[in-house]
């Protein structure tokens, strides 16, 4: 999590849908993830007939960031938005409506509903027999109109998106079939918003910059020992003077959800507590000898669990979705050299409610799994930072726990090859590569995202040396991560604008991390077309 610390869309899965545009002029060839293919590179079944006119050439891949996985170029003038186009979807799929007025919107074309296309038009349909998952799709240009289809509505929404970054690059959609997919199933952006107050406006401009980069995951860290950020109704005494109210919260998950994004809420604990504990400070966590131990619960005492747990049981409702994040990093009582002798009322606990060989560390486990229990009946799966899971605990955490590691430099963390040998599913957030941490305290540097896109991929989960492939299936991605350690050393606006080419470095990478095509200097250039267009 953040480096202070110590040392330092959902989508739901219905049928698949269809775009349908008008006619452009556009040349060239086709590459197939970095190479350059032939027509007949892709499956005939799935892949358009050439325009019968051979009067053009052959076309060339779109350009979008993510680049497309796969093109197969075809001869024909393409699409580019006209006074006659519109976007209509297909009568039935008025689960489209939404994607379909946002793109008429930002193409400045009229949308039309549920009416039958015409040449010019954008069409979205939900087509149950596309492949591929639910956030894959297929764009097809061909005789004046433009074929977006995949197996959910994400897949659509991301395919509007490749429409839309194509013409805001080069003013039209090339003639031929995209078939595109992410590599892993969570991307996303983590943001601290405990130690930094953000707008509701702000983080809301976060979201529809990232769903154009087909990043589908926020992760929220509203709790920490600075500041407690969003109103709570159970415990309003833990709040501090800025944060967010319910109907912002509520506001932002309604738009990210509208987006394909899916928000990860974060309340840290036993650790990074100290804002909740300011206000309940017969909770705080003494050593032996009396001396508190910073943002740290007393684990042993019964108020500790009952605190949090109402906690997590507000907010899992306020949020809903599909995760949520309990921290489980850096509680303090693991960090010194002898726990049991320096918080003996801990070791006391551990021993009361898990045998004469357990530990502190069994107890700490304990919590998390207990934790992870509040929140599964809610629907949310669980996730926790890598050095809240420990090497020797009798105690261990529970399976279904995704590990998002984040360092090998705590107390307690172990290289990610042991957590993927047991089994655990994981998630990257390298520090070396994904932080951005605000006045780089701790050797920190702000990424430029230049090293991401030449050097990271999501099996460098700790330093620069990747994972065995063959543990490729158990990491699900990752998040590009703001720590707001020093809050005052940029503005919202800097850190929007010292994060946008990181998140695009991120996006590529998480879509499809093999060798870019684009040099690094080529993929800034494109990102400014697309950003000006």
């Amino acid at each position: 999590m953040a480096p202070s610390r110590g040392a330092l869309m959902a989508v739901t899965a219905v049928a698949a849908a269809t775009v349908t545009v008008a006619a452009c002029d556009s040349s060239g060839t086709e590459h197939r993830n970095g190479s350059e293919t032939s027509p007949s590179s892709s499956s005939p079944s799935a892949s358009p007939e050439p325009s019968p006119t051979r009067s053009y050439p052959l076309s060339k891949t779109p350009r979008a960031i993510p680049a497309v996985r796969e093109h197969r170029p075809a001869r024909g003038p393409g699409w580019r938005p006209g006074k006659s186009s519109g976007v209509v979807i297909e009568k039935g799929d008025k689960g489209l409506a939404d994607e379909g007025r946002l793109l008429a919107g930002e193409l400045r074309i009229r949308y039309r509903g549920e009416v039958p296309a015409r040449a010019g038009d954008v069409e979205l349909a939900l087509n149950p027999k596309d492949g591929g998952g639910p956030e894959s799709y297929t764009l097809r240009t061909h005789d004046g109109r433009v074929t977006i289809s995949g197996p959910a509505q994400a897949g659509v929404f991301y395919g509007t998106r490749t429409l839309k970054q194509s013409v805001r690059a080069d003013g039209a959609m090339p003639e031929g079939e995209v078939r595109d997919r992410p590599d892993r199933p969570q991307r996303g952006l983590n943001l601290d918003i405990a130690r930094k107050h953000y707008s509701a406006g702000w983080i809301e401009d976060r979201l529809r910059e990232m769903a154009d980069l087909k990043l589908n995951q926020l992760g929220l860290h509203f709790s920490d020992d600075q500041a407690f950020r969003i109103e709570s109704d159970t415990h309003p005494e833990v709040v501090s003077p800025e944060h967010l109210t319910k109907a912002e919260v509520r506001r932002i998950v309604a738009l990210a959800g509208r987006l394909h994004i899916e928000v990860v809420p974060e309340i840290d604990s036993p650790g990074h507590l100290g804002a909740v504990l300011a206000a309940h400070p017969d909770l705080q966590l003494l050593n032996v000898s009396g001396v508190p131990s910073k943002g740290s619960l007393d684990i042993s005492k019964p108020g500790a669990a009952k605190l949090v747990d109402e906690l997590l049981g507000e907010y899992t409702e306020l949020f809903g979705g599909a995760y949520w994040h309990l921290g489980a990093d850096e509680y303090q009582a693991l960090t010194v050299s002898s726990p049991a002798a320096s918080y003996p009322q801990l070791q006391r606990a551990a021993v009361k409610k898990y045998g004469a060989q357990a530990g502190i560390e069994d107890l700490a486990t304990g919590w998390l799994n207990d934790r992870a229990a509040v929140v599964r009946p809610h629907g949310m799966k669980p996730k926790a930072w890598n050095d809240g899971l420990f090497r020797d605990s009798t105690v261990r955490a529970d399976k279904d726990i995704e590990i998002e590691y984040w360092t090998g430099k705590e107390y307690g963390a172990r290289p990610p090859e042991q957590y993927l040998r047991e089994g655990y599913k994981m998630l990257n957030l390298n520090d070396e590569f994904l932080y951005y941490v605000l006045g780089q305290p701790n050797a920190f540097v702000y990424p430029t995202g230049k090293r991401i896109y030449e050097q990271w991929t999501p099996l460098v989960l700790r330093g620069t040396s990747p994972v065995p492939a063959k543990y490729s299936d158990q990491i699900l991605g990752g998040r590009f991560a703001v720590w707001g350690d020093f809050p005052n050393a940029q503005t919202a606006a800097q850190v929007a604008e010292g994060i946008r080419m990181p998140l695009r470095a991120t996006s590529q990478k998480l879509w499809d991390p093999g060798k870019p095509q684009l040099s690094w200097d080529g993929f800034k250039a494109l990102a400014k077309e697309i950003d000006q267009g």
